[in-house]
C-alpha cells in the first residue's frame, strides 16, 4: 500500500476507534450501587458509620433537576441509625453530602476550584439520573446538621437542607 493510502487508513481506523470508545462512554455505566456501600468506621461531629449497622428508619429523599431535595428538612433523634434512599428524578447526576453547615460551604468551594475530584465517604451518594443511592448514617450527637448536592453550581442553586437530631 503506498503512503497516501497508509495515512488515510490509518486515519479511518483512528476515527472509528475514537467514535466507538465515545459512543461507549455515552451510553455510561452501571457502576453506581443501589445499596449503601460498605466502608471502614469512621466517626465524625455530625455522626458515624460502621460496617453492619441496621437501621432503624428509611428515608427517601428526592433530588431533582430544580435543585431541590424533598424533603429540605429532616428530623432524627440521637441515635438514630437511617438508611437514606435517594431517588434522583432528573437528567443531571446529583449527590447527598452529609456535613456541618460549615464544612459543607467549605467543601462546596473546593469543589468549584476541584469539579472533577473523585471521593467516596460513607456520608455521601452520588446518583445517576433515574436512579436511587443509599447510605446509612448514625446520628450520634443533638444538633442542627446539613446536606446538600456538592456537584458544582448546585449547592450555590438551593440543593441543601437540614437535619435536626433531637433526644
Amino acid at each position: 500500500m503506498n503512503t497516501p493510502y497508509k495515512f488515510i487508513a490509518t486515519v479511518l481506523t483512528a476515527t472509528s476507534m475514537t467514535l466507538a470508545s465515545a459512543n461507549l462512554l455515552a451510553s455510561g455505566t452501571h457502576d453506581h450501587k443501589h445499596e449503601a456501600e460498605e466502608f471502614d468506621a469512621l466517626t465524625n461531629e455530625f455522626g458515624s458509620y460502621e460496617p453492619g449497622m441496621k437501621a432503624v428508619r428509611t428515608i427517601e429523599v428526592e433530588m431533582s433537576d430544580d435543585m431541590r431535595f424533598a424533603p429540605n428538612v429532616i428530623n432524627v433523634k440521637v441515635g438514630d441509625v437511617v438508611m437514606f434512599k435517594h431517588n434522583n428524578t432528573g437528567k443531571m447526576m446529583h449527590e447527598f453530602v452529609l456535613g456541618t453547615h460549615h464544612s459543607l460551604d467549605h467543601h462546596a468551594e473546593m469543589m468549584k476550584k476541584f469539579p472533577g475530584m473523585e471521593h467516596s465517604e460513607p456520608f455521601m451518594a452520588h446518583v445517576a439520573p433515574g436512579e436511587t443511592g443509599m447510605i446509612m448514617w448514625k446520628f450520634s450527637e443533638p444538633g442542627e446538621f446539613s446536606f446538600g448536592c456538592l456537584i458544582p453550581g448546585h449547592y450555590d442553586a438551593g440543593m441543601k437542607g437540614r437535619i435536626v437530631v433531637g433526644s
